[in-house]
């Protein structure tokens, strides 16, 4: 086994090692680069930093990959004491302070974890073949294939039911993923796709939200997700809630004694952190996310930290903080700052989450916002979650052709980026349910 020398290697310089690119730990990273006397090494299993909240554009071909992916690289060039590899972490070995990746050992002073999360199928993993989630690029690719794919058979056969099956589509969980997903699909069968199709007529899609839970998005106030059902309603969705799911296979999906035929199931339902903070012994919870301490460390090691979709935060409101973007943005930071202070021998402090709202998108122009008390519907929200998202957009050249795309898109209710592309699906099969018995129906919920 390699052991891996970090560039500057010392007795005086500190090995800061970062184990993910996405929000938490790309800003971990960049509030670390340029200072003196460390070294910070990045480590993601990919070569881009994806920003998460567009990726279901382009599952649903508003948007290509290139326009929501940035090289890590391109992005911490310009730090000289910052280096980015290729690789996956295997094991942590806490009291030797080194990491086993696919390449070779890495020791480290200070770890950050920021691995993320995937899909839970609360032991089912067995659907994941039939109804892939959307984490990143790959699912993306192999949602708009399968989308796009059950309109092209729909066309090209004569048989009215499996014409049916082909053109329902179930999204499983009403968290906003979901309620974006189903969206979209209405729009684009009843505007986009509308006349491009001689044999079938494509605004006669069906498309099923199935929710566990008694109304969609729970995180949202009754109102706004009332006004985001109707919204959907207006676009064709059929919502269905109080609704568990009982099975998956190639024939659609069970509720019980019902059963809807489809070809094309979504999972927009559970979540369980990376399986790296279990295999390292730390203590999770029961989605497998690593309890934190109030400065975000590990308990038993100051010099360990987890942020994102990977920890589990319950100093603040007594439960979990949601995994979105603006918590792992917010506490990547604080992990960087936290570091650069301690090393000026300054004390620590707790993490605290600003929360600044949450939006949620419904096709086209309608979405629905809310901050604090605020609260705002309709197109103006949409120009709102736009806005935010365009100037959270990382690199300028993304910034410009999501702008370009989107404009083009509104006001021709065309999609640049239909394109059915990609092999056969092959999901992992690496991932090991954290919690739930495999013989019991699945309350199928939103992700958060």
């Amino acid at each position: 086994m390699n052991n891996i020398q970090s560039p500057g290697d010392g007795a005086e310089t500190k090995r800061i090692l970062i184990i993910g690119g996405g929000f938490a730990g790309l800003n971990a990273a960049l509030e670390l680069g340029g200072v003196q006397g460390i070294e910070v090494t990045l480590v993601d299993r990919h070569n881009y930093h994806l920003f998460q909240p567009l990726l279901y554009q382009v599952a649903m071909a508003g948007l290509s990959p290139a326009d929501i992916a940035t090289p890590i690289r391109s992005l911490l060039s310009t730090y000289r004491n910052t280096s980015v590899l290729l690789g996956e972490a295997e094991s942590i070995d806490l009291p030797g302070q080194k990491v086993k990746f696919d390449f070779g050992e890495f020791p480290y002073d200070y770890l950050v974890l920021a691995c993320g999360a995937t899909h839970s199928y609360f032991g089912h993993n067995e659907w994941e073949q039939y109804a892939p989630g959307l984490k990143n690029i790959s699912q993306a690719t192999e949602i708009r294939k399968r989308v796009l794919s059950a309109f092209e058979h729909a066309e090209r056969i004569t048989d009215p039911d499996e014409q049916k099956k082909y053109l329902t589509y179930v999204i499983v969980g009403g968290g906003p993923t979901g309620v974006e997903l189903a969206g979209a699909i209405g729009e684009m069968s009843r505007f986009t796709l509308s006349k491009d199709f001689r044999r079938i007529n494509p605004s006669h899609t069906r498309v099923i939200l199935v929710e566990a839970g008694p109304r969609i998005l729970p995180m949202f106030s009754e109102q706004q997700a009332n006004r985001a059902a109707r919204d959907l309603e207006n676009l064709g969705v059929q919502i269905w809630t109080s609704s568990m799911v009982t099975n998956i296979n190639e024939e659609g999906v069970e509720l019980g004694s019902e059963r809807i035929r489809a070809a094309t199931v979504l999972w927009a339902a559970g979540v369980e952190a990376s399986p790296l903070g279990n295999s390292g012994g730390m203590h999770v919870d029961n989605r497998g996310r690593v309890i934190v301490e109030p400065d975000l460390s590990l308990q038993g090691y100051e010099n360990v930290f987890v942020a994102g979709d990977q920890a589990s935060f319950t100093h603040q409101t007594g439960k979990p903080l949601p995994g979105t973007a603006p918590v792992a943005l917010q506490q990547g930071k604080f992990i960087g700052r936290t570091i650069r202070e301690e090393l000026k021998g300054k004390p620590r402090s707790k993490f605290h989450f600003r929360d600044k709202g949450q939006m949620a998108t419904i096709g086209r122009s309608r979405g629905i916002v809310e901050i604090g008390r605020f609260k705002l519907s309709g197109f103006l929200a949409w120009v709102v979650w736009l806005v935010v998202h365009i100037f959270y957009l990382t690199g300028f050249k993304n910034r410009v052709l999501v702008v370009m795309q989107w404009g083009w898109s509104y006001l021709s209710f065309r999609r640049g980026a239909r394109l059915i592309v990609g092999k056969e699906w092959d999901p992992p099969t690496e991932q090991k349910p954290v919690s739930e018995p495999e013989d019991q129906d699945v309350p199928v919920s939103s992700e958060h």
